[in-house]
């Protein structure tokens, strides 16, 4: 996917008695991180690793251990020296701390103490889940402070999982007060996330964004534009509407590839935030590792049920729980799929029908291998499979060249594949069509209908197997090939169509 950088912030600190000066216009909104996502260190690490991501701004939020130095936790009643160290860490990094929350006060001191620290810090907003009956001081500490209040909505009891009672709330108000969209919690809440998007255009003062695995209370966090919430029809009304301040990530999934996660969620959303509106909107923008050749249907029924789509997947889980194959034979490591060579094919344990798989691949010089489709019989796989073919080097027969389908069709053109060089495959399958793609050029389109006889090719040369292709099993498992030679793969990402 192509990325678009941020360019590094120039940062000038702030005394506590200075006010921060306005931020710049943008093309469009920002992106941001709450502080809960790296709940497992100190705030400090958590701003070294949103650094890390090219992430400059941060929401803090109450309870999370200092770290570098500072002794204590985050709260609104830290010292001036405290606040001051804090600022100082941020700005030493480039990196802004926007607002704090979600934090409530108890009583009209504890929220005016509350505004006081936000003014210490030169926060934006401050983000809150309160009683209703405390708006109306929230609207005139707003006021006084130039801080805003940005209302945050849990999934129920929260009286304000409904976006609709959200903005019935806050409609007496002006624009002291607006959303913290917490798109996750709208999820599981029942609630379409790009439709409650849209509902509070004008009134959304920054978010909480996620994207779900699915609409449920037990929903994880997904890379994004990989799960059920419509990432980039939640970005796309953004957009339209004008949207210019921060979106937050925030992952509350525990997971070891949460920094990889949160990378490949940060492209996206650059990628997404600078390509065309219209190519937004009509899901031309996919994430990271993805194919843009999926049904236009996505398009057409954006925002309406998000969890109809299909719902793009590790081919193999981390630990191979899902997979078939000699124990020791292939192995998972920082990502990398490997085989050692000669212990034998690696197969899922699910069937598919029609899907879009999308992986990469990386060999050693003259290393054989292969991708297989639709296997209807791993034991006799030969001639209950279609293989696209993996090859470092040349063939006499371009049927077996690599991008081939092995045997039976020659691709286009036969692509240079450079030892030790990671190259990339997508390829559909569709009914009878299979579409193969290396290193975004296409080079294969089989129509196995016209495969009508065991052992020979519509151009009337022969073939190895014993059932012609139109015969083969529309539905089967997928597998990759150990052909003796070392060969590794990584990114393996299946997309039911």
């Amino acid at each position: 996917m192509k990325k678009l950088l941020l360019l590094p912030l120039v940062f000038i600190g702030l005394s506590s008695c200075e006010k921060s000066p306005a931020p710049a216009k943008s093309s469009g909104p920002e992106l941001g991180v709450q502080a809960y996502t790296f709940r497992a260190g100190p705030l400090t690490d958590a701003i070294d690793k949103a650094k890390q991501l090219g992430i400059r701004y941060i929401e803090i939020y109450p309870g999370q251990e200092l770290g570098g130095g500072m002794t204590g936790k985050v709260t609104h009643t830290m010292d001036a020296a405290t606040r001051d160290a804090l600022k100082k860490f941020a700005s030493d990094r480039g990196m802004t701390i926007t607002s704090y929350g979600v934090v409530n006060g108890g009583s009209d001191a504890e929220w005016k103490t509350i505004f006081d620290f936000g003014k210490a810090m030169n926060l934006r907003w401050i983000t809150v889940e309160p009683d209703p009956k405390w708006l109306p001081l929230l609207s005139q500490l707003a006021k006084d402070s130039g801080i805003k209040v940005a209302i945050h909505n849990h999934a129920p009891p929260s009286k304000y999982a409904d976006p609709n009672v959200a903005l019935a709330a806050i409609a007496p108000f002006g624009p002291e007060i607006g959303l913290c969209a917490d798109t996750g919690h709208w999820a599981r809440s029942g609630f379409d996330p790009v439709a409650s998007l849209r509902k509070a255009q004008g009134r959304i003062i920054t978010l909480h964004f996620k994207d779900l695995n699915e609409r449920t209370m037990d929903a994880q966090d997904m890379p994004w534009g990989t799960g059920t919430s419509d990432a980039a029809g939640m970005i796309a009304v953004l957009r339209e509407s004008g949207f210019d301040g921060v979106a937050l990530a925030e992952y509350e999934h525990d997971t070891p590839q949460l920094m990889d996660n949160l990378k490949l969620s940060a492209e996206f959303f650059r990628s997404a935030v600078a390509a065309p509106l219209a190519d937004l909107v009509n899901g031309k923008v996919p994430a990271p590792g993805f194919t843009t050749d999926v049904p236009q249907e996505w398009a057409d029924k954006r925002g309406q049920d998000s969890k109809r789509w299909p719902q793009p997947q590790p081919l193999f889980k981390a630990d191979l729980s899902n997979a078939e194959f000699t124990p020791g034979s292939w192995t998972v490591k920082d990502g990398i799929l490997s085989a050692k060579g000669g212990g034998g094919d690696i197969w899922t344990k699910e069937s598919y029908g029609n899907f879009s798989l999308s992986l990469e691949f990386r060999c050693g010089e003259k290393v054989n291998s292969g991708v297989f489709l639709r296997c209807s019989d791993i034991v006799n796989w030969l001639n209950n499979a279609i293989e696209v073919q993996i090859l470092q080097g040349d063939a006499p027969d371009q049927k077996q060249v690599v991008g081939a389908i092995f045997d039976c069709l020659a691709p286009t053109r036969q692509l240079p594949v450079k030892p030790g060089e990671w190259n990339r495959y997508v390829i559909i399958a569709n009914g009878p069509k299979i579409k193969v793609r290396l290193n975004d050029e296409d080079i294969v389109d089989m129509n196995l209908d016209e495969w009508v006889t065991a052992g020979k090719n519509p151009d009337g040369t022969p073939n190895k197997f014993q059932k012609a292709y139109k015969d083969m099993a529309r539905t089967g498992r997928i597998g990759l090939q150990d052909h003796g030679d070392p060969i590794e793969f990584r990114n393996l990402v299946v997309e039911k169509l």
